[in-house]
């Protein structure tokens, strides 16, 4: 796989769409209301605070992601970062290469750690992905996210400092 991790541009817009759409739809990683419409799904995903990256193959755009300061003021050291890889792009190594990406290009902007605030625990690969690169779950917050298949599951917060 030829893999090219670029900034996100305009005319990326209605492939970042067909991916992040249905994910937030699913409503089984991120909480986010399940039923955007596409303006309100791209506001969310690029938004002003987020700094947006492509994963690219040969014009495919195969996965995206975005990195953000985890908060403001005294907190803003600490970077934040969401990704999501195209279904039949899943497995190929998309989401560590993005994962990898955005610990860099969070050492260059001058962030000292990388914070997941609501890592949910039924989403076992990428919990797998993330403790492989260093992120610890520091902590579990107890049937915090109401998954539309398994019900009430946990929720972890993921932190690792470069």
């Amino acid at each position: 796989m030829t893999l090219q991790i670029r900034p996100a541009a305009e005319a990326d817009t209605a492939q970042i769409l067909a991916i992040v759409a249905p994910v937030l739809a699913a409503g089984e990683t991120y909480a986010t209301a399940r039923d955007l419409d596409d303006a309100a799904v791209l506001a969310y995903w690029l938004s002003p605070s987020h700094e947006v990256f492509v994963a690219e193959e040969n014009g495919v755009i195969l996965g995206t992601y975005y990195l953000m300061a985890n908060r403001q003021g005294g907190g803003s050291h600490v970077a934040n970062a969401g990704y999501m890889t195209a279904p039949d792009a899943q497995g190929r190594g998309v989401a560590r290469a993005m994962c990898q990406h955005s610990l860099n290009r969070a050492a260059e902007r001058g962030f000292r750690a990388m914070q997941f605030n609501n890592v949910i625990s039924s989403n076992t690969r990428a919990v797998a992905l993330w403790q492989s690169f260093g992120f610890d779950i520091v902590g579990t917050l107890p049937k915090a996210f109401n998954h539309p298949v398994h019900g009430y599951v946990d929720a972890y917060v993921m932190f690792k400092t470069f």
